[in-house]
């Protein structure tokens, strides 16, 4: 039996790469693809894959939140996160929200097999450069550097919607929120995170690693 699988990404050349990869693996099938966090949990729910490959950064819908609302809804599907660096400052949402596999996507062929045959037998798999990070951040002393740390996931999916100019209707549709509720979210986040408006978030969003700038509307 093949292990079935969604490739979620919104870069053609990304997904292009990937799965020329993971078409010469063995019992390995790519199933479909996504080019965004919807598209994702609509396939995933129509295709029923054994496991995601799925990018955080995306348009419409995140990945955190993808992950989030596909485990809700079958948490047999197994879903292992591709991110461009290992100090991306939110692997322990990701873990919180679902996913159960974590990599860089510079990560080598052989170590993708080994976390897509790991997930799927339903054991967690954490890439060796991003466990490197999590550990040192845990060390006495260690930390961190991102301001993002204080946030929950849910502050965090909203930050990253509203870096991506989504107003507050909008990003309540989306994540099923009241207005109101999406305004309480954003006022907390930006008393946390220490900036004025939503143009500051922006910069520090990009300055530590949250989203690149060209994702920015």
């Amino acid at each position: 039996m093949k292990i079935k699988v969604l490739l979620v990404d919104d870069h053609d050349i990304v997904r292009t790469g990937i799965r020329m990869v993971v078409e010469k693996m063995a019992d390995i099938h790519i199933v479909g693809e996504a080019t965004n966090g919807q598209e994702a949990i609509d396939k995933a729910l129509d295709l029923k894959p054994d496991v995601v490959l799925m990018d955080i950064n995306m348009p419409r819908i995140s990945g955190l939140e993808a992950t989030r609302q596909i485990t809700q809804s079958d948490p047999y599907i197994r879903i292992i996160i591709l991110t461009i660096h290992a100090q991306n400052p939110y692997p322990k949402q990701l873990l919180d929200a679902g996913a159960i596999g974590y990599l860089t996507k510079g990560c080598a062929a052989d170590e993708l097999e080994h976390a897509i045959r790991q997930v799927y037998a339903g054991q967690r798999y954490v890439g060796a450069d991003i466990a490197q990070q999590m550990a040192l951040s845990m060390l006495p002393g260690g930390k961190n550097d991102s301001p993002f740390d204080v946030l929950g996931d849910r502050e965090i999916e909203v930050v990253m919607l509203l870096v991506r100019g989504k107003k507050a209707k909008q990003i309540g549709a989306i994540l099923d929120l009241k207005e109101k509720t999406v305004a309480t979210y954003k006022y907390r986040i930006l008393e946390k995170l220490d900036v004025n408006n939503e143009v500051q978030l922006t910069h520090l969003a990009i300055r530590h690693g949250l989203i690149e700038a060209k994702e920015v509307d």
